[in-house]
């Protein structure tokens, strides 16, 4: 073994002994490995930009968990965490790290979760520079103090090796695998990083609510001048990168968080953030941190030109940039702030049914987040108006290892413990569905949450919600209060009616899956169809 930097780590207990290992390289070496070895080219802001080949996002149906005595009886198994066995692991392992030990090869010491308490060392074992990279933005870095000698979990990940579906139990030639026996992360055959992050992220989601008693989420947070923390929950095109960039609050993150008995924290040391239709003046924080040392994946420049042109999605509408967190000015650091005064789910429906904003009950939280609904717009041709329910347990159920219920009931037990206030905020469309109303305007949203935050809602008179239940204001500064009640801004008040309780019929339905798990509270919480008053 040789390398150019720190003394490498002993790798063998992964049975790996490759030609050249490349440890704890800096940015600035990595970035240099990179373009040495043809993965990528530099933009013009200094971003290493890279392709990740045939695959631009993740891969669900090959993601797989190793059914054992460890995880038989306590994962959710179905179509999110699918069975391999052991002996297949085995097999796939043996070949992978046979076929990595003929290569160069990059290892990263990280780690996840800002709270030390929580604290989890990772070793991340690349193929490619710019996966190393990665792993650097998006994990915490041991800046000042040494790794541990062997971690608690490893992931290699190796995009040249692919796997033979017809012996190895996969369904075709990439994979990502969760061990939690031997706490190993195996990926093969997709070079998209966000495998990477998002096999941690899985761990954790097993790991803190069973041994921590810690709800893990899918969501941003950010706190505010007197220590009040925020959490938003949302499914992509809901607003949450955009609601939780405040400049008069600092950013905890904006993806995945712990909330601890005392504690909401960071599991992770930056930010992957979508970058399609990217402008300094939309997302000044983001564009701004798009500079030397963050990496951009999949984008496209203009003819000629080492600018990147934002709006072009000819590889993927899925581009991204990975940078760490420092890289945005109000981030708080470290990434961890006191429990939650405030929580928002947020959802854009484009039914045009449910309120702009309403307060939820601990059993309607319970409710809402089991059900982590949204609707997407299916295109803007002409003549396509019918949106796409969207319904994703936690509001991340292709991450989530437990059943749904689990997270719902630590959520509900979290709320009441800590009295925390749960809003549901409708970022989606007003006076009719997508094709007839209009989308919500940003900022009567964002002053909705103000007033949310700065206790304006506290003593505001509630009405209840016909269907759903939803306590909503009657008032709100900033906002005129006709919008409020969504069923006021409609002009055919009994077409109203029925978009509601068509939208209720479609919650009861993906609720079914829920049924045996639920407890009173949320069972007191699900919508009522009602008869439409004439």
């Amino acid at each position: 073994m040789s390398n150019n930097s720190v003394h490498p780590p002993d790798l063998s207990y992964l049975k790996l002994d490759a030609k050249t290992v490349k440890y704890q390289l800096s940015v600035a070496e990595l970035v240099q490995e990179a373009l040495k070895n043809g993965e990528g080219t530099l933009a013009d802001s200094g971003a290493l930009a890279v392709d990740t080949g045939k695959f631009t996002g993740r891969s669900p149906k090959d993601r797989f968990v190793v059914c054992d005595e460890v995880t038989e009886d306590t994962v959710w198994w179905g179509d999110i965490n699918i069975k391999i066995s052991p002996a297949h692991f085995d097999s796939l392992f043996n070949r992978l790290t046979a076929h990595l030990s003929a290569k160069q090869i990059y290892v990263r010491d990280a780690y996840a979760c800002a709270s030390e308490p929580y604290r989890t060392s990772i070793r991340v074992v690349t193929e490619h520079a710019f996966q190393n990279l990665f792993a650097n933005n998006l994990f915490l870095r041991y800046d000042q103090e040494e790794p541990p000698a062997q971690p608690e979990w490893t992931i290699i990940a190796a995009p040249s090796f692919e796997a033979n579906p017809a012996t190895d139990g996969t369904r075709q030639a990439n994979f990502s695998i969760l061990n939690f026996a031997k706490k190993i992360i195996l990926i093969g055959g997709t070079a998209y990083t966000g495998e990477i992050k998002k096999g941690i992220f899985s761990v954790l989601n097993y790991v803190l609510p069973q041994q921590k008693q810690t709800l893990s989420m899918h969501c941003s947070a950010n706190v505010g001048a007197d220590g009040d923390t925020a959490i938003f929950f949302g499914l992509s095109g809901t607003g949450k990168t955009t609601l939780s960039a405040d400049p008069q609050r600092a950013l905890i993150g904006d993806d995945e968080h712990g909330w601890s008995e005392d504690s909401v924290f960071n599991f992770e040391g930056g930010c992957y953030a979508k970058c399609v239709d990217l402008t300094a003046e939309k997302e000044p924080q983001i564009f701004n941190a798009i500079k030397f040392g963050a990496l951009l994946e999949n984008t496209n420049y203009f003819p000629g030109t080492r600018k990147v042109d934002f709006s072009n999605i000819e590889k993927t509408e899925n581009t991204r940039v990975a940078y760490p967190i420092h890289y945005i000015d109000n981030a708080q650091l470290p990434s961890v702030a006191k429990g939650p005064k405030n929580i928002f789910f947020l959802t854009a429906d484009a039914f045009g049914v449910l309120p702009p904003i309403s307060k939820l009950t601990t059993g309607q939280a319970m409710f809402h987040f089991i059900s982590g609904y949204t609707a997407k717009v299916a295109g803007t041709e002409a003549g396509v108006t019918e949106p796409q329910l969207t319904f994703s347990a936690c509001f991340g159920k292709a991450f989530l290892p437990l059943h749904p219920a689990q997270y719902a009931k630590l959520l509900g037990q979290k709320m009441e413990k800590h009295q925390v206030n749960v809003w549901l905020v409708n970022t989606g469309w007003s006076g009719g569905p997508y094709g007839i109303g209009q989308r919500m305007k940003l900022g009567y949203t964002r002053a909705m949450i103000t007033a949310a935050l700065n206790g304006s809602l506290a003593n505001a008179e509630f009405v209840e919600h016909p269907v759903f239940g939803l306590l909503m204001p009657t008032a709100c500064p900033e906002v005129p209060a006709e919008i409020l009640n969504p069923r006021n801004t409609w002009n055919d008040k009994q077409a109203y009616d029925q978009k509601a309780n068509e939208l209720a019929g479609a919650f009861l339905n993906n609720f079914k899956q829920f049924e045996e798990f639920a407890d009173e509270a949320i069972k007191k919480a699900l919508p009522k169809v009602v008869e439409p008053v004439v």
